[in-house]
């Protein structure tokens, strides 16, 4: 019976040690752990990131240089750009600055990084937008055709192939059918789509059918849809607009440019 009550209390002794351990554990980590609301967005990262390059903004506040305000919710609150944020909290984890393709706000995260007082992350920024500016573009050319006959319907020319992926993903979205991916009777190439099947309602709408007749949407719709992408990519309209057509959407043809 002794041997049996001096090893039950070891057992306690151990589970209660083993739980103090892991008590600590746990509150070591959350004391590495720090919130930031960064414009109204929430970041979650250790505090050796922050603490990582000496004599910045975010080095200060962590080791109490700098007074910052708190949230409502007890986080540090910083009055700046909470999307640009990512890029400069990135640049601190991995070293280097790794942007997505087509980032286009190369000004606005260069105040960043002057804001942060990270002067490897401004020269970064700086030596990338000068090569862009020395990289000559090429021009990207849209053609939205729109033929009234149905053996050539509504044809989307564009010599930019990721453009042409885009606007058959949006058809896909807004088509009234439930689509699996786009149908590949309209894809002519990698730089065409052409919607030649389709039939008018009884108040001239004109419907866009697959062979197997099942209905995509209409017309106007498509025509629409790329055309708002093509404004929202940064294209810029060059033909000139017949009022007496009415909308953009009924001109037969339309040319945007890069």
């Amino acid at each position: 019976e002794r041997k049996i009550n001096r090893r039950e209390k070891e057992k306690d002794y151990e589970g209660k040690h083993n739980s103090l351990e892991d008590a600590d554990q746990g509150k070591n980590c959350k004391s590495t752990l720090m919130t930031l609301n960064v414009g109204g967005y929430l970041y979650i990262t250790q505090k050796q990131t922050l603490t990582k390059y000496p004599d910045t903004f975010l080095e200060g506040i962590v080791n109490g240089k700098i007074l910052c305000p708190f949230d409502a919710d007890g986080h540090y609150f910083i009055d700046r750009d909470g999307l640009l944020f990512r890029h400069v909290l990135n640049f601190l984890r991995n070293g280097e600055l790794l942007l997505p393709e087509g980032f286009r706000e190369n000004q606005l995260l260069a105040q960043e990084a002057e804001f942060f007082q990270l002067k490897g992350l401004a020269e970064e920024v700086k030596s990338r937008w000068e090569k862009e500016q020395l990289t000559p573009r090429e021009t990207t050319f849209l053609e939205i055709t729109d033929n009234h006959d149905r053996s050539q319907g509504l044809r989307i020319f564009c010599n930019a192939p990721d453009f042409i992926s885009k606007i058959k993903s949006r058809i896909v979205l807004v088509s009234k059918s439930r689509l699996d991916g786009f149908p590949e009777e309209f894809s002519i190439s990698s730089n065409i789509i052409q919607f030649k099947y389709f039939i008018k309602s009884e108040n001239g709408t004109r419907l866009v059918l697959k062979e197997d007749n099942t209905f995509v949407c209409t017309l106007e719709t498509l025509k629409f849809e790329a055309i708002m992408m093509a404004l929202k990519c940064g294209f810029r309209l060059l033909t000139s607009l017949d009022c007496s057509k009415g909308s953009i959407v009924h001109s037969d043809a339309l040319h945007f440019i890069k």
